[in-house]
């Protein structure tokens, strides 16, 4: 039963992760065959995310 107070939780860790899935899930959907890791990568932001983590 959920608590009394509407004390609800967000993962924002999770909530990342599942947003980033759906995005591969439709990527591989759209691709006429196998995603690349370099597509991978894209859609994964990786490049940006190594970028910001330099500065």
């Amino acid at each position: 039963m959920a608590p009394v107070g509407g004390t609800a939780v967000q993962d924002h860790v999770a909530l990342a992760e599942i947003e980033l899935c759906g995005e591969l899930i439709i990527a591989a959907s759209a691709a006429e065959d196998r995603l690349s890791l370099e597509s991978i990568d894209e859609v994964l932001r990786v490049a940006e995310e190594r970028a910001s983590a330099e500065v």
